[in-house]
């Protein structure tokens, strides 16, 4: 299975995310006869990774990977560029800051924030990460954060918890706005609107809910039709350039996309995709894509403009994906699963068997 756009690097993998473009050119020293915004200079692509087996004795280390990937030759790294060891803590959730300022990471008992760095290692400068300094004093003890995301302009922090508690936060003060304990059993998914006006929530024991950050109010409650059971959700831009909410939910016949108007908040389209299970789901920074990962370790991408299946790619991964994210330039997707495997696709208009 590996082709050169998948490695394996021996630690079941649960979250996964581009770094971002701008804090990669940043970090690194331009030489003296070129300015750090020559756009003729280029930097590698990073994908962060979190993963591990969790306490006890498996043997499976537990860390945060930095992996490099080569578009010029469709590659990722054979071995992780960096990795940061977390003892016997299970990094399970990962959230990085979009304006880079580092990222945050939920362990079993609390959230730790880690800053971006760069090692110098025989004259070279390489990317790496740092546990930070700040400490994270309302997310300690608070127990395993099963969602985690930032606002798009990264002022805004939610988190979601396995004792169903959603939490709301301004970034970086850590001032809760929104602190709503009683809708779920336990938090599924979260995301913010591209404005960081309304929180979209998915949980168990309870309905998919749009809240009003401002007031910490929910505004809308979105109904489920038959048997529908809603897994993630995502706001996005739509190609008239106005927002459009989605979420994944599963019946008998399999998966479907459900997206919804983000000013009735009425159903717009169902619109069935896979029948196997969807275990991770994302959308790319320009709307136009959505990806689908399933249990069986198929990736979909899919066209929002017509809700049509434009790529897939069978056994992708040998586990159940985990975690799914597209590049800045919406150009390529990484996937990641628990059988150790990490991949990037290019986006194409075919089937692609893994």
């Amino acid at each position: 299975m590996e082709d050169g756009t998948t490695q394996k690097y021996g630690v079941p993998l649960y979250g996964a995310s581009w770094m971002p473009y701008n804090t990669i050119r940043s970090l690194q020293t331009p030489s003296d006869d070129v300015s750090a915004d020559d756009s003729s200079v280029t930097s590698p692509e990073i994908l962060v990774l979190a993963g591990g087996g969790g306490e006890g004795r498996s043997g499976i280390p537990n860390a945060l990977l930095l992996s490099q990937f080569d578009s010029t030759s469709n590659s990722l790294s054979s071995q992780p560029v960096f990795r940061f060891g977390t003892a016997d803590e299970l990094p399970y959730r990962m959230a990085v800051h979009p304006r880079g300022d580092g990222l945050i990471c939920s362990f079993p008992k609390s959230c730790r924030w880690f800053d971006w760095d760069m090692n110098n290692n025989n004259d070279n400068r390489e990317l790496s990460l740092k546990s930070s300094d700040k400490v994270l004093t309302k997310l300690e003890d608070v127990g395993q954060q099963l969602a985690l995301t930032f606002s798009e302009d990264g002022s805004l922090l939610a988190v979601g918890g396995e004792d169903g508690k959603i939490k709301v936060f301004k970034w970086p003060s850590l001032e809760v706005l929104v602190d709503e304990e009683t809708t779920y059993t336990s938090v599924k998914d979260l995301h913010f609107s591209i404005d960081g006006k309304h929180l979209v929530s998915v949980g168990h024991g309870g309905p998919c809910k749009v809240w009003d950050v401002a007031s910490s109010k929910a505004v809308a409650s979105l109904p489920k039709e038959n048997d529908e059971n809603f897994g993630f959700c995502r706001f996005s831009q739509s190609s008239e350039r106005d927002q459009v909410l989605y979420t994944t939910a599963m019946r008998d016949k399999g998966g479907s996309i459900i997206s919804w108007n983000t000013k009735s908040w009425k159903r717009i389209a169902s619109n069935h995709i896979t029948r196997d299970p969807v275990s991770a789901f994302n959308v790319s920074i320009d709307g136009k894509l959505l990806a689908i990962g399933t249990i069986q370790g198929d990736v979909l991408i899919i066209d929002s403009s017509k809700m049509r299946v434009q790529m897939i790619v069978k056994k992708a991964h040998m586990g159940l994906v985990t975690a799914l994210t597209f590049s800045h330039d919406s150009r390529a997707l990484g996937s990641a699963s628990m059988d150790s495997s990490v991949r990037v696709t290019l986006v194409q208009d075919k089937r692609v068997d893994g």
